[in-house]
């Protein structure tokens, strides 16, 4: 059967002779006739007589005739270059701004959680303020936030009012920061203040221990009192109390401490292993405050309290907090709700405070405390005598900002 169409021919010499006739116009072309049962229609090169696609003729495709193939036209295949630079920069800015809304997100949230309460312009007769920045951070006994239950687990007794565990002067400068901590039984004056409720001007109350201050009116006679005593001008104001520290340590997962010696004490119903150990908020808060079990006694406290905080800075900034959405939360609500501040102090402030004291833990600064010459026995008690020749070298040298060289050996 021949298969050939109209015109063609199964003859070799026939077809070669046809081959060499010169081509008919495309019109006229056999090919254009219908194809052979089975065959593939011969089709038109991409962009010949296409509108818009550069071809020759400009009329409508209709997917045949004439025309040559031709290398395919880049236009409307694929993803253009300058597509996909646009694509990218779109994801780009969209990663930007997801970033940007959450930051600013979380900046608004923290900082609603602030308490600031503390009004350190009602503190008379100030130092003049030096280089850098000088923050009181204190740690009370309050216990706001805690249950009768939790009061027993914790072992804080249920006394009335607040007192002070722990206050620490922080200094933040350009030639290192350092952490000073103040012994509460240090035995100074309480000078001449006005009453943070009252507005009244009392008289000095004479030399007392310094957590005295705190007892008889709060955050800014006890910023007074630091003041008066040292020279040395305080400002910002940071407190928090068992029920934050104890949170704050568990929202981090615990805190690794290296332990010096076993510890049984039951008066802050501590009783934990030498070596490593992770601890938790209960633990960690009847570590700072023991102080039965030190040789130094409050001193030795002091230390404690010192290795701890600059501990748990360490621990909680690091990627696995930071980045982490479900822990960060957890973290900053925990230490924020307990925590109180003064009314200047932003979250900018509150971020160097944090990180100062995460240096210090690293090794940039100095941790000390302030310099002792001994105990003494006085009418409130077995108290403990500043170095002064010494705590005045080290107030210049916080002062003028400059490298601390003082020594807290008495």
């Amino acid at each position: 059967m021949n298969a050939w169409p109209d015109g063609w021919s199964d003859n070799r010499n026939q077809r070669q002779q046809q081959v060499s006739e010169p081509p008919l116009p495309p019109e006229l072309s056999p090919r254009r006739a219908a194809a052979a049962p089975g065959s593939v229609p011969r089709q038109q090169a991409y962009g010949s007589g296409v509108p818009g696609h550069g071809g020759p003729g400009g009329g409508d495709y209709d997917g045949y005739g004439g025309g040559s193939y031709g290398p395919p036209s880049t236009s409307g295949r694929g993803t253009p270059p300058g597509s996909r630079k646009r694509r990218a920069k779109g994801v780009l800015i969209g990663l930007v701004v997801v970033v940007a809304a959450w930051s600013i997100g979380t900046y608004f949230w923290a900082d609603g959680k602030v308490r600031r309460e503390v009004d350190l312009s009602t503190v008379i007769d100030r130092p003049e303020t030096g280089e850098g920045t000088n923050y009181l951070i204190v740690g009370s006994d309050s216990r706001e936030g805690l249950s009768s239950e939790q009061k027993k687990k914790l072992h804080t007794g249920s006394a009335e009012g607040k007192r002070t565990d722990s206050m620490m002067i922080l200094h933040v400068g350009d030639n290192g920061n350092s952490l000073i901590s103040l012994p509460r039984d240090s035995y100074v004056t309480i000078p001449e203040f006005k009453g943070s409720e009252s507005g009244k001007t009392f008289s000095s109350r004479g030399q007392n221990k310094l957590n005295a201050a705190y007892s008889i009116d709060g955050p800014t006679l006890l910023v007074r009192t630091v003041e008066y005593n040292t020279g040395l001008h305080i400002d910002h104001y940071a407190e928090i109390g068992f029920a934050g520290f104890a949170g704050l340590v568990d929202a981090v997962g615990g805190v690794e401490l290296d332990i010096p010696r076993n510890i049984d004490d039951k008066n802050s119903g501590l009783h934990i292993q030498k070596g490593k150990q992770t601890l938790n908020g209960d633990e960690a808060l009847a570590f700072v405050r023991q102080r039965y079990q030190e040789a130094e006694g409050d001193l030795g406290r002091t230390k404690n309290q010192q290795k701890f905080l600059s501990a748990l800075a360490s621990q909680t900034a690091t990627p696995g907090t930071v980045l982490n959405p479900f822990k960060l939360y957890p973290t900053m609500g925990a230490g924020l709700d307990t925590l109180i501040v003064d009314k200047d102090m932003s979250l900018w402030d509150l971020a160097s405070m944090f990180w100062a004291m995460k240096g210090v833990s690293g090794g940039d600064g100095v941790s000390m405390n302030m310099p002792t010459s001994g105990s003494i026995g006085t009418n409130v008690g077995s108290a403990l005598k500043w170095d002064m020749p010494k705590v005045k070298q080290l107030v210049s040298e916080l002062k003028n900002d400059e490298k601390v060289t003082v020594t807290p050996d008495s």
